[in-house]
């Protein structure tokens, strides 16, 4: 057994989280199209989860963010290179390393039965693993030409199952999938 693994992710249209610097700044380029009280399902899907797991890239992007964004969430960085949490976030953040299903098993028997995973390396480990249930992808209408893709090289095919699948006023189409376990 496992916890439920799911995702919860933008990308632009042709499939990229961010630049290949990281900067995610093209995220805002919608702000004055958005309806400011519209948060995408964001507070509903957060409100499920008992843990959010993400990489090293993914912690970095966050830190420069003027307020933390997941107050109240335990969260977890996997990495191999973040020995400690940095100055400020002691309490804020648990580092691990190790596989996904050694982290899967870890969670399961912590008592932690649903995760959010972010970050494009650690969705893609964990969706090589197996591990993915369930993914919520909303695509901005934007093509930024190159980038750090959502999804990397497989080793076999991952088959996906359309739930459901919205549009917002802004252009954003926003789909949620479920992955089809073999």
């Amino acid at each position: 057994m496992h916890p439920q693994f799911s995702v919860y992710i933008a990308t632009s249209l042709d499939g990229f989280i961010a630049r290949t610097d990281g900067n995610i700044g093209w995220l805002y380029n919608f702000d004055d199209m958005s309806d400011p009280n519209e948060d995408y399902g964001y507070a509903a899907f957060t409100a499920q989860i008992d843990c959010m797991v993400m990489g090293r890239g993914s912690f970095d992007t966050v830190q420069a963010f003027d307020d933390w964004p997941y107050e109240g969430k335990r969260v977890i960085i996997l990495s191999n290179s973040l020995k400690k949490a940095p100055s400020g976030y002691e309490d804020k953040i648990e580092i691990c390393t190790g596989s996904p299903a050694e982290l899967a098993q870890q969670l399961y028997k912590k008592g932690l039965r649903h995760i959010y995973l972010d970050g494009g390396k650690v969705i893609q480990s964990f969706l090589s693993a197996g591990l993915v249930d369930d993914m919520i992808i909303t695509q901005l209408p934007i093509l930024i030409g190159a980038g750090l893709p959502l999804f990397g090289d497989v080793a076999d095919d991952i088959t996906l199952k359309l739930d459901w699948s919205r549009t917002y006023k802004n252009g954003f189409v926003q789909s949620r999938y479920e992955v089809t376990k073999h």
